[in-house]
């Protein structure tokens, strides 16, 4: 531990802390935080107490669209002959697809019901332009069944002989998109919604873009053109860019079904939408909506948050720091807990260079970098970007990034204070080792407010990234 932070937190008593429960990975650290510590959670919502009967009357009875034996027989041709393509999440979303109250069994069993051969359906993993799926994460997404009785492969937006030019989309661009997806007669779409920090919400119409599409597309998606709008943020569709675009392709493609799934804070099924493309999207989205949006009646000096599910690397945990924006202080102290368990924690190698960039530059020279007339987009830059508005609000050096998986040497591309300089030296328990750096963290950063004068108002985001505050009243 630096000395300087050991000084400071040895001056902060905290016999009268209270102790709260902060996600990390699968382990739970027990956190000590100030008394007054507020908690900025989701509402409480009902879960679904039989998922495979809530799988089943979704399929039986969907939104907008007729069932999918009826939609199978209006395709012209015996039901032994169609081909039918399911696309379906990555690793990074946790939709419940395995096993027995999983999403997809249902959903293949009804297709198989209706006489489609199995051999004629193909599920594709709809990576945008994340890496490929590893076995291990295949087992754990799908499990063993799945992979062992259907065809599945990766959606590659670089390779171009996999990709099938199908025309323009209502927004004026050229589509490329996943052949054998586009090649399939029945063509399915299944996913999570939930809040998403530039398209409004996951699910629906972003299993197709940028699940399906090609590299320029995803490119023009992440565009600072688009990211940078007001509307591109948390829980907006209208005047949303992101979603506007995505939806034009969707279109274009051409999509029979969509099975989307919700889930509380606990990830357990909370709701089950079938049907059509986006009025099966709209009733998911409308459920989302109101259980994830939290009024704070004041911003705070001091926000500690996690990565939840999501943040299983740098790339991904930028949604917990972005998505509590609205619930901090100009200039305040954000914490960050996050197990960045990937096989890359940081990222790609395009990601860690523009991270670097972004860690040199500063927000401002970045944005400037990639807006520059004659800038080469480059993959990942997106979410440097979207870092780039962190910091815009707080200062790197009041970001602390608390995880043991990223060595210290590596730190020197990650923006903010490195979790491991709030450790001593010699810990060998990782959740013991996290636990520490986020509570000295904490402390360092309550002492430092109480040197000025100040006593710092304190608040946790319990859901970390899922949950999305909204200041209900004027500035504090």
């Amino acid at each position: 531990m630096r000395p300087d932070i050991e000084y400071t937190c040895r001056e902060i008593d905290t016999t009268d802390w209270k102790e709260i429960p902060v996600e990390y990975g699968a382990e739970i650290l027990k956190i000590r935080v100030p008394p007054d510590c507020a908690i900025i959670g989701m509402k409480e919502i009902p879960v679904l107490t039989d998922p495979q009967a809530a799988y089943q009357e979704a399929l039986s009875q969907p939104i907008g669209c007729p069932p999918l034996a009826e939609i199978i027989r209006g395709k012209g041709k015996p039901a032994a002959e169609l081909m039918a393509a399911v696309t379906v999440s990555d690793i990074t979303r946790p939709v419940p697809y395995r096993g027995e109250n999983g999403l997809l069994r249902p959903l293949l069993n009804r297709l198989e019901a209706a006489g489609i051969s199995r051999k004629n359906i193909e599920i594709v993993i709809g990576n945008g332009m994340h890496r490929p799926s590893t076995a291990a994460e295949r087992l754990e997404m799908f499990g063993e069944d799945i992979i062992r009785d259907y065809r599945m492969i990766d959606h590659d937006c670089e390779d171009t002989d996999s990709l099938a030019f199908i025309g323009r989309s209502e927004t004026g661009g050229n589509v490329f998109v996943n052949s054998a997806f586009f090649r399939a007669d029945i063509r399915i779409a299944t996913g999570l919604v939930e809040s998403h920090f530039m398209a409004g919400l996951s699910g629906g119409r972003k299993a197709i873009c940028p699940g399906l599409v090609d590299k320029r597309t995803i490119e023009k998606f992440h565009s600072p053109a688009f990211l940078e709008s007001p509307f591109a943020q948390n829980l907006i569709l209208q005047r949303n860019p992101c979603h506007e675009e995505s939806l034009a392709i969707a279109r274009t493609v051409g999509v029979d079904f969509i099975v989307n799934a919700t889930l509380d804070r606990d990830m357990y099924l909370t709701g089950v939408f079938a049907g059509d493309l986006e009025a099966a999207h709209k009733a998911a989205s409308d459920l989302i909506r109101d259980y994830v949006s939290v009024p704070v009646e004041r911003e705070y000096d001091i926000i500690l948050t996690h990565g939840s599910y999501v943040g299983r690397n740098h790339y991904q945990a930028v949604k917990a720091a972005h998505n509590a924006l609205p619930a901090i202080r100009k200039g305040g102290v954000m914490i960050i807990a996050t197990d960045n368990r990937d096989a890359e924690p940081i990222g790609g190698p395009e990601y860690k260079s523009l991270l670097h960039m972004l860690k040199i530059q500063g927000g401002d020279h970045y944005m400037q970098m990639i807006e520059a007339p004659g800038w080469r987009f480059t993959k990942d830059q997106w979410e440097p970007e979207m870092w780039a508005k962190v910091f815009r609000k707080i200062d790197e050096e009041r970001f602390f990034y608390c995880t043991h998986t990223i060595p210290r040497e590596d730190y020197c591309m990650i923006p903010g204070q490195c979790g491991l300089d709030f450790l001593d030296e010699g810990w060998r328990d990782p959740v013991q080792a996290v636990r520490e750096m986020v509570e000295n963290a904490l402390r360092f950063a309550v002492a430092d407010y109480r040197k000025k004068g100040l006593e710092p108002a304190v608040a946790f985001i319990r859901e970390g990234p899922y949950t999305i505050p909204y200041l209900a009243t004027g500035k504090a």
